[in-house]
This record gives structure tokens, C-alpha cells and sequence, in this order.
């Protein structure tokens, strides 16, 4: 049995089409599961989270599913929420 990094290793080197479309999601990703890991670590909840960052817990659990497009005003609230500081660079 191999593990995802051995799987990845080997659907990349035969496709490299699958390999640009997974390095092209991996700021998604990378921010999604540093909202989810800072929410674990708070010991928040979707809902308790939306409620301090003023939204809903359906934009929460959209955001944490990839299923939305974000936008940077929206992140500050999360960050602000999660007691941390959005930061972007170019």
C-alpha cells in the first residue's frame, strides 16, 4: 500500500496536466486549512467562529470546503475573528 505522497508522485509523472491543476490550487488550500487549523486550535466552532467574525456559519462551512471564492475583505474578518492578521504578498 502507498501513501498520498507515493500517489502523487506517480499521477503527476503521468500526467502533468494533473500536476499544474494541483500546484495551481495550493494557496486555496493553504488557506483553507490555516482557518480550519487556527478554528481547531481556538476551540471554536464553525457557528461560534461566524458569529465573531459577523457572518453566518454556511459561509464558514463553504469557506472551509473550498466551495467560495473569498474575498479579501471577508478573510480580514475571519483572521480578525481567529485573533490573527491577514497577510498577503506579492
Amino acid at each position: 500500500m502507498t501513501n498520498f505522497e507515493d500517489f502523487k508522485r506517480e499521477a503527476f509523472a503521468k500526467d502533468p496536466e494533473l500536476k499544474k491543476l494541483y500546484d495551481d490550487l495550493e494557496l486555496e488550500y493553504s488557506i483553507i486549512a490555516q482557518v480550519i487549523q487556527k478554528r481547531i486550535d481556538k476551540g471554536l466552532t464553525q457557528k461560534e467562529l461566524a458569529k465573531k467574525a459577523g457572518t453566518k456559519q454556511s459561509a464558514i462551512s463553504r469557506l472551509e470546503a473550498g466551495n467560495a471564492n473569498p474575498s479579501i475583505a471577508f478573510l480580514k474578518k475571519i483572521s480578525k475573528a481567529l485573533g490573527s492578521k491577514l497577510q498577503v504578498s506579492i
